[in-house]
């Protein structure tokens, strides 16, 4: 049995996201000791792996919800779960797509500045007015 401590020092993740996965039902209730405090299982320890790996790799909590409760059904097909990737693979893709039309956009605005005063700059007008922008981020 693992303290909360002890589960947050496993995993990584801090004591006050371990009770908040506990109250938004991603993690079971734990086991409590005579003094009350909770006591986690190894399966405790691997759920919160679990939804450790999947956090960082941006999987949104009703996603994590989904995937965990596929994975209490081992005779199911694997569509929904490839369904879900599929769906958070889309989603990094448009990010990274914004991120570069934003590097882009602040490339250019720090490439445009020939100013020799801040009156005259060209970062600090670019940013007062979209319409000097060259895309719509």
């Amino acid at each position: 049995m693992f303290s909360i401590g002890d589960l947050s020092r496993r995993t990584g993740v801090k004591i006050p996201t371990i009770r908040y996965y506990e109250q938004m039902g991603l993690l079971d209730p734990p086991d409590r000791s005579e003094g009350n405090q909770r006591r986690y299982s190894r399966d405790g320890l691997q759920r919160l792996s679990f939804i450790r790996h999947a956090r960082d790799l941006g999987f949104n909590i009703e996603a994590i919800r989904e995937l965990i409760d596929l994975g209490g059904h081992p005779e199911k097909p694997c569509r929904d779960a490839d369904r879900i990737v599929a769906e958070q693979l889309e989603a990094v893709r448009n990010k990274i797509a914004r991120l570069n039309q934003l590097e882009r956009e602040l490339h250019r605005m720090s490439t445009q500045c020939e100013a020799k005063c801040i009156r005259d700059c060209y970062v600090l007008h670019s940013l007062s007015d979209h319409r000097l922008c060259d895309t719509d981020h």
